[in-house]
């Protein structure tokens, strides 16, 4: 005898449901995060104002998984109604470095006073505004911003060099600051 396992995703009023096969569309009217899950055994299907994940195979991974999916559509949920911010610091000890929002590409110039510009991506639909020594990466998916934030962490990441020396660069300050 096989067992079903289900699990009930709540969604606040106001944001529309969409779910097709593994991916699933939250909207809000102006603004939409879509993520595509890849559990085969996991069966998304929209009920009123829920989500329901729906599996036969029933096993302490695929609870794992569900209860992992369930933390991913309430962060979509969050991101839809608060949204996310990462605050970094622009830190330099000598060369004073100039930071510029091109499109979607953030270059960093005179890094430790090289002479070409270092860059970052833009992931998404996140935005970067710079405002003296800090840096706001704002979006509504949690993953763009948080991994547009780490581009910039990591485009002015030192090597074969003494840390504890050269201490420039651009570093998370405040997740989710709002």
């Amino acid at each position: 005898m096989k067992k079903t396992q289900e699990l009930l995703i709540e969604v606040p009023e106001g944001i529309k449901i969409e779910a097709d096969g593994s991916k699933v569309t939250l909207s809000d009217g102006k603004d939409s995060v879509s993520r595509e899950f890849k559990a085969r055994e996991v069966k998304f299907s929209k009920k009123d104002n829920s989500i329901v994940l729906s599996t036969e195979k029933y096993s302490r991974r695929t609870k794992s998984l569900m209860n992992s999916i369930n933390a991913h559509i309430n962060n979509m949920v969050e991101g839809l109604t608060k949204g996310f911010e990462y605050r970094l610091a622009i830190v330099y000890s000598h060369f004073p470095i100039n930071v510029v929002v091109k499109g979607n590409v953030v270059e960093i110039n005179n890094f430790t006073g090289e002479k070409r510009p270092r860059k970052a991506l833009i992931i998404g639909s996140t935005k970067v505004e710079v405002k003296g020594k800090e840096i706001i990466v704002t979006g509504k998916n949690k993953e763009h911003a948080g991994q547009t934030a780490a581009n910039l962490e990591n485009a002015t990441r030192i090597r074969e060099k003494d840390r504890r020396i050269f201490q420039d660069g651009v570093f998370i300050t405040r997740k989710n600051a709002r």
